[in-house]
Protein backbone atom coordinates (compact mmCIF):
# COMPACT_ATOMS: atom_id res chain seq x y z
CA UNK A 1 0.00 0.00 0.00
CA UNK A 2 1.26 3.06 -1.06
CA UNK A 3 -0.06 5.98 1.76
CA UNK A 4 -0.25 9.18 0.56
CA UNK A 5 1.65 11.94 2.51
CA UNK A 6 1.28 15.31 3.96
CA UNK A 7 3.91 17.61 3.08
CA UNK A 8 6.36 18.39 6.22
CA UNK A 9 9.51 16.31 6.93
CA UNK A 10 10.04 13.61 9.72
CA UNK A 11 12.39 13.94 12.72
CA UNK A 12 15.42 11.46 12.29
CA UNK A 13 14.18 10.13 15.34
CA UNK A 14 11.01 9.16 13.98
CA UNK A 15 12.38 7.63 10.61
CA UNK A 16 14.74 5.21 12.54
CA UNK A 17 11.04 4.07 14.94
CA UNK A 18 9.69 3.71 11.70
CA UNK A 19 12.37 1.78 10.33
CA UNK A 20 12.73 -0.60 13.34
CA UNK A 21 8.87 -1.58 13.49
CA UNK A 22 8.75 -2.32 10.08
CA UNK A 23 11.63 -4.33 10.38
CA UNK A 24 9.94 -5.94 13.06
CA UNK A 25 6.66 -6.36 11.46
CA UNK A 26 8.82 -7.96 8.44
CA UNK A 27 10.42 -10.43 10.98
CA UNK A 28 6.89 -11.41 12.22
CA UNK A 29 5.48 -12.23 8.85
CA UNK A 30 8.31 -14.18 8.11
CA UNK A 31 7.95 -16.09 11.30
CA UNK A 32 4.24 -16.62 10.90
CA UNK A 33 4.73 -18.07 7.69
CA UNK A 34 6.94 -20.71 9.14
CA UNK A 35 5.38 -21.35 12.29
CA UNK A 36 2.55 -22.72 9.89
CA UNK A 37 4.85 -24.02 7.21
CA UNK A 38 7.33 -26.11 9.20
CA UNK A 39 7.53 -29.66 9.17
CA UNK A 40 6.75 -31.85 12.30
CA UNK A 41 10.12 -31.93 14.44
CA UNK A 42 11.08 -34.70 16.96
CA UNK A 43 10.68 -35.02 20.37
CA UNK A 44 13.88 -33.95 21.43
CA UNK A 45 13.87 -30.77 18.41
CA UNK A 46 10.78 -29.64 19.57
CA UNK A 47 12.24 -29.39 23.16
CA UNK A 48 15.28 -28.07 22.42
CA UNK A 49 13.18 -25.04 20.25
CA UNK A 50 10.57 -24.81 23.10
CA UNK A 51 13.34 -24.29 25.29
CA UNK A 52 15.09 -21.41 22.97
CA UNK A 53 11.88 -20.11 22.60
CA UNK A 54 11.01 -19.50 26.45
CA UNK A 55 14.68 -17.76 26.73
CA UNK A 56 13.85 -15.63 23.56
CA UNK A 57 10.08 -15.29 24.00
CA UNK A 58 8.61 -11.69 23.20
CA UNK A 59 5.15 -10.23 22.17
CA UNK A 60 5.65 -10.46 19.05
CA UNK A 61 7.00 -13.77 18.42
CA UNK A 62 3.99 -15.26 20.42
CA UNK A 63 1.97 -12.88 18.46
CA UNK A 64 3.46 -14.56 15.11
CA UNK A 65 1.90 -17.90 15.90
CA UNK A 66 -2.09 -16.63 16.27
CA UNK A 67 -4.43 -17.93 13.27
CA UNK A 68 -5.83 -15.05 10.79
CA UNK A 69 -8.92 -15.03 12.55
CA UNK A 70 -7.47 -14.77 16.14
CA UNK A 71 -5.62 -11.53 14.87
CA UNK A 72 -8.77 -9.87 13.50
CA UNK A 73 -11.01 -10.48 16.19
CA UNK A 74 -8.45 -8.76 18.50
CA UNK A 75 -9.31 -5.39 16.52
CA UNK A 76 -12.98 -6.03 16.58
CA UNK A 77 -14.92 -3.77 19.18
CA UNK A 78 -18.45 -5.26 19.90
CA UNK A 79 -21.46 -3.23 20.80
CA UNK A 80 -23.51 -4.35 24.10
CA UNK A 81 -26.40 -2.51 26.16
CA UNK A 82 -25.19 -1.60 29.42
CA UNK A 83 -27.98 -3.75 30.67
CA UNK A 84 -27.01 -6.72 29.00
CA UNK A 85 -23.09 -6.98 28.59
CA UNK A 86 -23.77 -11.17 29.31
CA UNK A 87 -24.71 -11.05 25.67
CA UNK A 88 -21.42 -9.93 24.54
CA UNK A 89 -19.82 -13.12 26.04
CA UNK A 90 -19.00 -15.32 22.58
CA UNK A 91 -17.91 -12.26 21.17
CA UNK A 92 -15.22 -12.05 24.55
CA UNK A 93 -14.76 -15.79 24.46
CA UNK A 94 -13.87 -15.31 20.56
CA UNK A 95 -11.13 -12.74 21.37
CA UNK A 96 -12.58 -9.47 20.44
CA UNK A 97 -10.57 -6.69 21.62
CA UNK A 98 -12.88 -4.36 23.49
CA UNK A 99 -16.73 -3.97 24.05
CA UNK A 100 -18.62 -0.60 24.07
CA UNK A 101 -21.23 -0.22 26.76
CA UNK A 102 -24.49 2.07 25.35
CA UNK A 103 -27.71 3.19 27.41
CA UNK A 104 -28.73 6.13 29.56
CA UNK A 105 -28.53 3.90 32.74
CA UNK A 106 -26.05 1.23 34.28
CA UNK A 107 -27.08 -1.52 36.34
CA UNK A 108 -26.08 -1.44 39.93
CA UNK A 109 -24.73 -4.68 39.44
CA UNK A 110 -22.15 -3.82 36.14
CA UNK A 111 -18.75 -4.51 37.61
CA UNK A 112 -20.09 -8.32 38.90
CA UNK A 113 -21.49 -8.50 35.48
CA UNK A 114 -18.58 -7.59 33.62
CA UNK A 115 -16.13 -9.85 35.56
CA UNK A 116 -18.54 -12.55 34.42
CA UNK A 117 -18.21 -11.85 30.79
CA UNK A 118 -14.05 -10.44 31.10
CA UNK A 119 -13.37 -14.27 32.50
CA UNK A 120 -14.53 -15.76 29.18
CA UNK A 121 -11.75 -13.91 27.64
CA UNK A 122 -10.14 -15.91 25.15
CA UNK A 123 -6.25 -16.50 26.43
CA UNK A 124 -7.15 -14.64 29.58
CA UNK A 125 -6.77 -11.32 27.47
CA UNK A 126 -9.48 -9.29 28.32
CA UNK A 127 -11.42 -7.08 26.39
CA UNK A 128 -10.85 -3.00 26.69
CA UNK A 129 -14.55 -2.44 28.48
CA UNK A 130 -15.36 0.89 27.13
CA UNK A 131 -17.73 3.83 26.99
CA UNK A 132 -18.56 7.27 26.52
CA UNK A 133 -18.44 9.57 29.48
CA UNK A 134 -17.60 13.23 28.79
CA UNK A 135 -20.12 15.30 30.64
CA UNK A 136 -23.34 16.82 29.91
CA UNK A 137 -25.31 15.26 27.14
CA UNK A 138 -23.13 12.13 26.64
CA UNK A 139 -22.97 10.23 29.85
CA UNK A 140 -23.71 6.09 29.97
CA UNK A 141 -23.62 5.91 33.94
CA UNK A 142 -24.23 8.86 35.70
CA UNK A 143 -26.47 6.80 37.93
CA UNK A 144 -23.53 4.92 39.09
CA UNK A 145 -20.18 7.30 39.00
CA UNK A 146 -22.32 10.71 39.49
CA UNK A 147 -23.18 13.45 36.75
CA UNK A 148 -20.59 15.70 35.73
CA UNK A 149 -20.88 18.86 33.83
CA UNK A 150 -20.54 19.42 30.05
CA UNK A 151 -16.84 19.95 28.39
CA UNK A 152 -18.12 23.38 27.50
CA UNK A 153 -18.91 24.36 31.11
CA UNK A 154 -16.10 22.99 32.38
CA UNK A 155 -13.77 25.25 30.23
CA UNK A 156 -16.21 28.23 31.00
CA UNK A 157 -16.15 27.55 34.85
CA UNK A 158 -13.36 25.56 36.24
CA UNK A 159 -9.41 25.87 36.01
CA UNK A 160 -7.04 23.46 34.34
CA UNK A 161 -6.47 21.77 37.83
CA UNK A 162 -10.00 21.84 38.86
CA UNK A 163 -10.88 19.55 35.86
CA UNK A 164 -7.78 17.23 36.21
CA UNK A 165 -9.42 16.27 40.18
CA UNK A 166 -12.66 15.88 38.49
CA UNK A 167 -11.71 13.49 35.90
CA UNK A 168 -9.63 11.55 38.46
CA UNK A 169 -12.66 10.91 41.01
CA UNK A 170 -15.13 10.04 37.71
CA UNK A 171 -12.27 7.54 36.47
CA UNK A 172 -12.40 5.83 40.05
CA UNK A 173 -15.72 5.37 40.06
CA UNK A 174 -15.80 4.25 36.25
CA UNK A 175 -12.86 1.77 37.04
CA UNK A 176 -14.90 0.54 40.21
CA UNK A 177 -17.73 -0.52 37.89
CA UNK A 178 -15.42 -2.27 35.48
CA UNK A 179 -14.84 0.12 32.99
CA UNK A 180 -10.94 0.70 31.73
CA UNK A 181 -10.94 3.15 28.59
CA UNK A 182 -13.61 6.76 28.44
CA UNK A 183 -13.80 7.19 25.28
CA UNK A 184 -13.15 10.66 26.01
CA UNK A 185 -12.39 13.87 26.03
CA UNK A 186 -13.62 15.92 23.32
CA UNK A 187 -10.60 17.86 21.92
CA UNK A 188 -12.24 19.40 18.79
CA UNK A 189 -12.49 22.91 19.01
CA UNK A 190 -15.79 24.62 18.77
CA UNK A 191 -18.23 26.70 19.40
CA UNK A 192 -21.42 26.21 18.18
CA UNK A 193 -24.71 25.28 19.87
CA UNK A 194 -24.84 21.30 19.08
CA UNK A 195 -24.56 18.69 19.93
CA UNK A 196 -27.16 18.28 16.84
CA UNK A 197 -27.71 16.97 13.43
CA UNK A 198 -25.60 20.16 11.93
CA UNK A 199 -23.26 20.25 14.54
CA UNK A 200 -21.86 16.90 16.26
CA UNK A 201 -19.76 19.09 19.01
CA UNK A 202 -21.56 21.70 20.25
CA UNK A 203 -21.22 21.89 24.31
CA UNK A 204 -19.05 18.51 23.96
CA UNK A 205 -16.21 20.87 23.20
CA UNK A 206 -14.32 22.73 26.08
CA UNK A 207 -14.09 25.71 23.86
CA UNK A 208 -13.67 27.81 20.67
CA UNK A 209 -10.86 28.56 21.49
CA UNK A 210 -7.60 26.03 20.33
CA UNK A 211 -5.62 27.14 23.47
CA UNK A 212 -8.29 26.22 26.08
CA UNK A 213 -9.93 23.41 24.05
CA UNK A 214 -6.21 21.94 24.51
CA UNK A 215 -5.52 22.65 28.38
CA UNK A 216 -9.04 21.95 29.51
CA UNK A 217 -9.19 18.72 27.41
CA UNK A 218 -5.73 17.31 28.35
CA UNK A 219 -6.14 18.32 32.01
CA UNK A 220 -9.21 15.69 31.96
CA UNK A 221 -7.32 12.90 29.79
CA UNK A 222 -4.51 13.46 32.79
CA UNK A 223 -7.11 12.86 35.29
CA UNK A 224 -8.69 9.35 33.50
CA UNK A 225 -5.39 8.05 33.25
CA UNK A 226 -4.87 9.43 37.29
CA UNK A 227 -7.89 7.38 37.72
CA UNK A 228 -6.95 4.23 36.04
CA UNK A 229 -9.22 4.99 32.91
CA UNK A 230 -7.27 5.21 29.78
CA UNK A 231 -8.26 8.49 27.77
CA UNK A 232 -9.30 8.44 24.11
CA UNK A 233 -8.89 12.36 22.41
CA UNK A 234 -10.73 12.79 19.68
CA UNK A 235 -12.04 13.49 17.01
CA UNK A 236 -9.09 13.57 15.21
CA UNK A 237 -7.88 15.60 13.31
CA UNK A 238 -10.20 18.02 14.81
CA UNK A 239 -13.97 18.06 14.12
CA UNK A 240 -14.73 21.34 14.84
CA UNK A 241 -17.02 23.28 12.46
CA UNK A 242 -17.84 20.89 10.18
CA UNK A 243 -20.88 20.92 7.88
CA UNK A 244 -22.55 17.92 9.28
CA UNK A 245 -22.90 15.16 11.97
CA UNK A 246 -21.01 12.44 10.00
CA UNK A 247 -23.68 9.98 12.13
CA UNK A 248 -26.67 11.69 9.99
CA UNK A 249 -24.78 12.60 7.32
CA UNK A 250 -21.67 13.21 5.01
CA UNK A 251 -19.82 15.91 6.57
CA UNK A 252 -16.65 18.05 5.94
CA UNK A 253 -14.19 19.88 8.48
CA UNK A 254 -12.72 23.08 7.60
CA UNK A 255 -10.12 23.25 4.83
CA UNK A 256 -6.67 21.46 5.73
CA UNK A 257 -5.27 25.32 5.42
CA UNK A 258 -7.27 26.16 8.42
CA UNK A 259 -7.73 23.04 10.59
CA UNK A 260 -3.97 22.51 10.52
CA UNK A 261 -3.65 25.75 12.46
CA UNK A 262 -6.40 25.74 14.49
CA UNK A 263 -8.35 22.19 15.05
CA UNK A 264 -5.08 20.32 15.13
CA UNK A 265 -3.44 21.88 17.87
CA UNK A 266 -4.77 20.62 21.13
CA UNK A 267 -3.91 16.68 19.09
CA UNK A 268 -0.70 17.36 18.49
CA UNK A 269 -0.17 18.27 22.21
CA UNK A 270 -2.03 15.54 23.46
CA UNK A 271 0.57 13.54 21.32
CA UNK A 272 3.53 15.78 23.28
CA UNK A 273 1.77 14.95 26.94
CA UNK A 274 2.34 10.67 25.33
CA UNK A 275 -1.35 9.78 25.19
CA UNK A 276 -2.19 6.66 24.80
CA UNK A 277 -5.25 6.42 22.28
CA UNK A 278 -6.88 8.47 19.44
CA UNK A 279 -9.87 8.37 18.08
CA UNK A 280 -10.08 9.38 14.26
CA UNK A 281 -13.33 11.05 12.64
CA UNK A 282 -15.58 10.17 9.93
CA UNK A 283 -15.41 13.35 7.82
CA UNK A 284 -13.38 14.39 4.83
CA UNK A 285 -11.00 17.35 4.96
CA UNK A 286 -11.10 19.59 2.20
CA UNK A 287 -7.67 19.52 0.95
CA UNK A 288 -6.13 16.67 2.53
CA UNK A 289 -8.63 13.89 1.90
CA UNK A 290 -11.53 12.88 0.10
CA UNK A 291 -12.45 9.76 2.05
CA UNK A 292 -13.76 10.06 5.47
CA UNK A 293 -10.85 9.81 7.76
CA UNK A 294 -11.20 7.05 9.25
CA UNK A 295 -10.43 5.11 6.13
CA UNK A 296 -7.86 7.82 4.79
CA UNK A 297 -4.43 6.91 4.44
CA UNK A 298 -3.50 10.31 4.17
CA UNK A 299 -4.91 10.76 7.68
CA UNK A 300 -4.11 7.92 9.50
CA UNK A 301 -0.55 7.10 7.99
CA UNK A 302 0.51 10.08 6.18
CA UNK A 303 -0.75 12.98 8.97
CA UNK A 304 -1.32 10.61 12.10
CA UNK A 305 1.80 8.09 12.00
CA UNK A 306 4.14 9.75 10.20
CA UNK A 307 4.32 13.48 10.24
CA UNK A 308 3.49 13.44 13.68
CA UNK A 309 5.11 10.43 14.68
CA UNK A 310 2.29 8.82 16.50
CA UNK A 311 2.93 5.75 18.15
CA UNK A 312 -0.21 4.97 20.54
CA UNK A 313 -3.22 3.01 19.79
CA UNK A 314 -5.64 4.47 17.16
CA UNK A 315 -9.34 3.90 17.17
CA UNK A 316 -11.78 4.28 14.25
CA UNK A 317 -15.16 6.75 15.06
CA UNK A 318 -18.23 3.97 14.07
CA UNK A 319 -18.18 2.13 10.81
CA UNK A 320 -21.81 2.00 10.68
CA UNK A 321 -22.61 5.89 10.22
CA UNK A 322 -24.55 7.94 7.18
CA UNK A 323 -20.90 9.58 6.11
CA UNK A 324 -19.72 6.02 5.33
CA UNK A 325 -22.65 4.05 3.95
CA UNK A 326 -23.26 7.17 1.70
CA UNK A 327 -20.60 6.64 -0.44
CA UNK A 328 -20.53 2.64 -0.48
CA UNK A 329 -18.80 1.24 2.42
CA UNK A 330 -20.17 -1.10 4.87
CA UNK A 331 -18.94 -1.79 8.17
CA UNK A 332 -17.26 -5.00 6.86
CA UNK A 333 -15.37 -3.18 3.60
CA UNK A 334 -14.81 0.17 5.93
CA UNK A 335 -13.21 -2.34 8.85
CA UNK A 336 -10.45 -3.60 5.94
CA UNK A 337 -9.86 0.20 4.75
CA UNK A 338 -9.55 1.97 7.91
CA UNK A 339 -7.25 -1.31 9.07
CA UNK A 340 -5.35 -0.53 5.81
CA UNK A 341 -5.17 2.79 6.15
CA UNK A 342 -3.37 2.47 9.94
CA UNK A 343 -6.30 2.23 12.38
CA UNK A 344 -5.30 -0.64 14.83
CA UNK A 345 -9.56 -0.77 16.31
CA UNK A 346 -12.77 -0.64 14.61
CA UNK A 347 -16.22 0.77 16.21
CA UNK A 348 -19.49 0.01 14.64
CA UNK A 349 -23.41 -0.10 16.16
CA UNK A 350 -25.62 -2.45 15.46
CA UNK A 351 -29.38 -3.81 16.66
CA UNK A 352 -28.89 -6.04 19.68
CA UNK A 353 -30.42 -8.96 17.28
CA UNK A 354 -27.58 -8.75 14.86
CA UNK A 355 -24.10 -8.08 16.74
CA UNK A 356 -23.43 -11.49 16.44
CA UNK A 357 -23.31 -11.78 12.42
CA UNK A 358 -21.78 -8.15 11.88
CA UNK A 359 -19.24 -9.28 14.37
CA UNK A 360 -18.40 -12.45 12.20
CA UNK A 361 -18.66 -10.78 8.92
CA UNK A 362 -16.40 -8.29 9.60
CA UNK A 363 -13.74 -10.62 10.72
CA UNK A 364 -14.08 -12.86 7.98
CA UNK A 365 -13.62 -9.66 5.42
CA UNK A 366 -10.16 -8.89 7.30
CA UNK A 367 -9.10 -12.17 7.01
CA UNK A 368 -9.95 -12.83 3.67
CA UNK A 369 -8.69 -8.92 2.76
CA UNK A 370 -5.09 -10.50 3.75
CA UNK A 371 -5.59 -14.11 2.18
CA UNK A 372 -6.54 -12.14 -1.07
CA UNK A 373 -3.12 -9.81 -0.83
CA UNK A 374 -5.54 -6.61 -0.01
CA UNK A 375 -4.81 -6.02 3.56
CA UNK A 376 -1.00 -6.78 4.66
CA UNK A 377 0.13 -9.47 7.08
CA UNK A 378 2.36 -6.97 8.45
CA UNK A 379 -0.21 -4.68 9.04
CA UNK A 380 -2.63 -6.39 10.66
CA UNK A 381 -0.08 -7.87 13.13
CA UNK A 382 0.77 -4.47 13.43
CA UNK A 383 -2.64 -3.21 15.00
CA UNK A 384 -2.60 -6.05 17.33
CA UNK A 385 0.30 -5.06 18.60
CA UNK A 386 -0.32 -1.56 19.42
CA UNK A 387 -3.62 -2.86 20.98
CA UNK A 388 -1.96 -5.40 23.50
CA UNK A 389 0.94 -2.32 24.30
CA UNK A 390 -2.12 -0.16 25.55
CA UNK A 391 -3.33 -3.21 27.38
CA UNK A 392 -0.10 -3.49 29.04
CA UNK A 393 0.11 -7.19 27.70
CA UNK A 394 3.08 -9.52 27.56
CA UNK A 395 2.23 -12.35 25.84
CA UNK A 396 4.74 -14.48 27.24
CA UNK A 397 2.91 -14.08 30.91
CA UNK A 398 -0.27 -13.78 29.47
CA UNK A 399 -0.84 -17.43 28.35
Amino acid sequence: MCAVRVSGSVPPRLKSWRHARGAIAIALVVSFVSVWGAPVASSSTTKSRISATMLTCSTGRVLSTWSLRRLATQTVVVPVDEGDVASATPEVAAGVGGVILLGASAPADLAAALRRVASSARGGIVPFVMTDEEGGVIQRMANLVGSIPSARQMGATMTPTQIRRLAKGLARRMRATGVTMDLAPVLDVDGGQGPDDQDPDGTRSFSANEKIASADGLAFAAGLEAGGVIPVVKHFPGLGGSTGNTDMMSAATPPWSTLKRVGLVPFENAFDAKLPAVMVSNATIPGLTALPASVSPAVVTGLLRDQLGYGGLVITDSLSVVSLSAIGYSVERATVAAIEAGADMVLFNADPGTVASVTDDTVSAVVSAVRAGKLGLARLVSAVTHILDAKHISLCTAR
